[in-house]
């Protein structure tokens, strides 16, 4: 994977950030997936043994919290590295918007979350930086993107210039389960500025408004996106919570990526 003539150092190895609610590691086998398909692609190599039963146990007594699971290749294999970590309420499923900017990143960052993301930081595009190949838009820094466009749900397709997220996937399924029509299809900047609903997923923030793009008004969330926002909290085992009206227009929206 390039960046833009940028390659990751991958001795630093790879890594999963999952959400703990009420004891238990949220989407746990979707992340251990997603980590053993770059460990095999990238190192030739197996996920540690071990490694559920101690997210597993790290999880224990958690009541709203974070696991990273760092993995990188060593002498005798690959060796791996458990943090733990607070979440503030406030920062899953957040109301307030984030402002997002565009930045060219050729080919994209590529489908592993290598733990070396220097060429993938960008500190002029902002917090909210997304990255977009050409004229289509792939995902933000930490999230991917989705719109809404005539009671269909559209995000950029897994082809290998994204990061194919747990919560992103968690999403889909749920559309699959409520009737919901959803594609996997290029997004333009003209297509994300003419939805009905724009936001981003995230496997810590879950559902999140997206409100403006280089500082045009985008419209959040709305109807569809707040009904699967409360069908991905059911599913993490969080409350349902009352949904409060999204802020639009870069003016009413801070960054909170």
């Amino acid at each position: 994977m390039t960046t833009n003539g940028w390659r990751p150092d991958p001795k630093l190895g790879v890594f999963e950030t999952l959400l703990v609610v009420n004891g238990k590691p949220v989407e746990l086998d979707a992340h251990l997936a997603r980590l053993a398909h770059s460990l095999e692609e990238v190192y030739s190599a197996d996920l540690p043994a071990g490694c559920r039963a101690e997210l597993i146990a790290a999880s224990d007594g958690i009541s709203l919290g974070r696991l990273r699971l760092t993995v990188a290749p060593g002498e005798d294999g690959p060796r791996h590295h458990l943090l733990a970590g607070a979440v503030v309420p406030g920062a899953v499923f957040p109301e307030r918007g984030a402002e997002l900017q565009t930045h060219l990143v050729s080919g994209g960052n590529g489908s592993h979350k290598w733990v070396d993301r220097r060429g993938m930081e960008h500190p002029e595009a902002g917090p909210g930086q997304l990255i977009r190949d050409g004229d289509e838009l792939l995902e933000a820094g930490w999230a991917n993107l989705f719109a809404v466009r005539e009671e269909t749900l559209w995000t950029p397709p897994a082809d290998g210039r994204i990061l194919p997220g747990t919560a992103r996937a968690a999403l889909l399924e749920i559309a699959a389960e409520q009737g919901i029509d959803a594609e996997e299809r290029p997004i333009s900047s003209a297509d994300l500025l003419a939805a009905e609903e724009t936001f981003l997923t995230n496997s810590i923030r879950g559902i999140e408004p997206a409100t403006a793009l280089d500082g045009r008004p985008l419209t959040g969330r709305g109807p569809l996106s707040n009904r699967l926002a409360d069908a991905l909290r059911r599913r993490w085992g969080l409350s349902p919570a009352p949904h409060k009206a999204a802020a639009t227009g870069p003016k009413a929206a801070q960054p909170s990526r």
